[in-house]
């Protein structure tokens, strides 16, 4: 008799993002992959492949449960979608903010819940794609850090919660990797990249909205192949309760073991809040 295949659940897999090279790896690695994203004809490339591909809405309860009752045993599952939102502190939508934290957080544990009886059933596995901006600290993005880091914590309680009922929790904190996640943001998203008109950032506003636009990590980092390819070994060998891949990712994991604020003048300068901080002082 034919052992049956792993299987595995992704959320977040829109072609060209980091859930369809994952999908794609672990494909490769002989599992069988649930790839699922809102809208089906984005993962046009991953069926072509042979791979199964399932609607899922992460923020729909009756999408979730529709997708549940389509599966019947499950050994993996990968909370990845996800978005980003870049603002300073003083100017955020808190609106907007809360809508940020119900898809990074609230739903990678509503999924997770949903599919826990059957992960109790196979003795699986729950992995949370997260990201270094949970340790390393970004100007103008900390709403987006600050959902990441949430979810870091609710991995890490997962991890001895669930030890007991022999499921494994691991954490994906991933660096830099070329993906359509900021394009496709920049394309979907309805969140305005310039600065509101009485904002305090005002006289900087030039150097201010570049850094809102992330324009300059567009083609920076590791290979999402590459990437898809390395977590996929990590995880399965199951042996870390944390995988750290991506551009940068050493850098983070370095800096998250430092005394508080030991890397903030080269964040300052990455970011440009250097210039930033000489602009205000000079009209200050």
């Amino acid at each position: 008799m034919a052992i049956p295949k792993r299987t595995v659940l992704i959320t977040g897999c829109s072609n060209g993002g980091l859930g369809a090279a994952l999908a794609i790896a672990l494909h490769e690695a002989g599992l069988h992959v649930y790839a699922t994203a809102r809208t089906p004809s984005k993962m046009a490339h991953l069926t072509s492949l042979g791979i199964e591909t399932m609607t899922l809405d992460v923020l729909s309860d009756p999408s979730i449960t529709a997708c549940v009752n389509q599966i019947s045993s499950l050994d993996i599952l990968i909370n990845n979608a996800g978005a980003g939102y870049t603002m300073p502190v003083s100017d955020i939508s808190i609106p907007e903010a809360k809508k940020l934290f119900d898809l990074n957080v609230w739903s990678y544990l509503a999924v997770t819940q949903a599919f826990l009886p059957l992960l109790l059933k196979s003795k699986g596995m729950i992995v949370n794609q997260t990201s270094i901006a949970s340790v390393a600290t970004v100007p103008f993005a900390s709403a987006y850090g600050a959902s990441k880091a949430a979810m870091a914590m609710f991995s890490t309680s997962q991890r001895l919660e669930l030890a007991p009922f022999g499921i494994t929790v691991i954490e994906l904190k991933t660096g830099i990797v070329r993906s359509n996640f900021i394009t496709n943001h920049q394309k979907q998203s309805k969140l305005p990249s310039h600065l509101p008109e009485n904002s305090i950032y005002s006289p900087a506003r030039a150097i201010v909205e570049k850094a809102l636009t992330q324009d300059e990590f567009t083609d920076k980092g590791m290979r999402a192949e590459e990437w898809a390819k390395g977590v996929a070994r990590d995880i399965l060998k199951g042996k870390t309760p944390i995988v750290w891949r991506g551009e940068e990712a050493f850098l983070a994991r370095i800096a998250s073991c430092l005394p508080f604020g030991w890397f903030d003048g080269l964040v300052r300068k990455m970011t440009g809040l250097d210039l930033v901080e000489q602009i205000i002082k000079a009209r200050g």
